[in-house]
């Protein structure tokens, strides 16, 4: 069971995951949170770095799109002035959301990779869906009401995974 929340990579943050080193592997589409992941949970617009980021995958022909369980008005919002598709109220770590953002960039798992800063959400609902997943250390270190308790969970079990050797973690 704990293996559904061990990520297949885990990275400091959004930055340091490349187009190139995507494409390397045969990955053309990235499914990605929002809060904590791309930005601070209460941060409303993208900062310069982030929009530089998501320049770069589309340069690179790499589709991005947001899946976020936070409302439509966030992540609308959010992902409109940057002209990328969102799935709101996505009900991580159910599948369904995860299923729509592939069929909407028209590939397949394997082309896919999910990018999130929870196990519990993120991480749970790609593995147990089929891709490749990718934990980020997230952005914030304060969280919304829900994720707090998430937070706590996800805190035991990553540090199983440490003492079993399978993940290096910061905090």
């Amino acid at each position: 069971m704990l293996k559904h929340f061990l990520p297949d990579q885990h990275v400091k943050s959004i930055f340091d995951i490349q187009p190139e080193s995507l494409k390397e592997k045969g990955v053309k589409g990235i499914i990605t949170d929002l809060d904590n992941t791309l930005v601070e949970w209460d941060r409303p617009n993208a900062t310069p770095k982030l929009i530089e980021w998501f320049d770069n995958m589309r340069k690179n022909e790499i589709l991005v799109t947001i899946v976020s369980n936070n409302n439509e008005n966030r992540v609308k919002s959010f992902s409109d002035p940057l002209q990328i598709p969102f799935i709101f109220q996505a009900r991580k770590p159910m599948s369904r959301a995860f299923n729509k953002a592939l069929k909407q960039m028209g590939l397949r798992k394997e082309e896919t990779v999910v990018i999130g800063d929870q196990l519990l959400t993120d991480v749970l609902g790609g593995n147990r869906s089929g891709f490749h997943t990718i934990l980020v250390v997230p952005v914030a270190k304060t969280d919304g009401f829900v994720t707090k308790f998430n937070r706590k969970v996800e805190r035991r079990i990553l540090d199983w995974f440490r003492k079993q050797g399978k993940l290096n973690w910061e905090d």
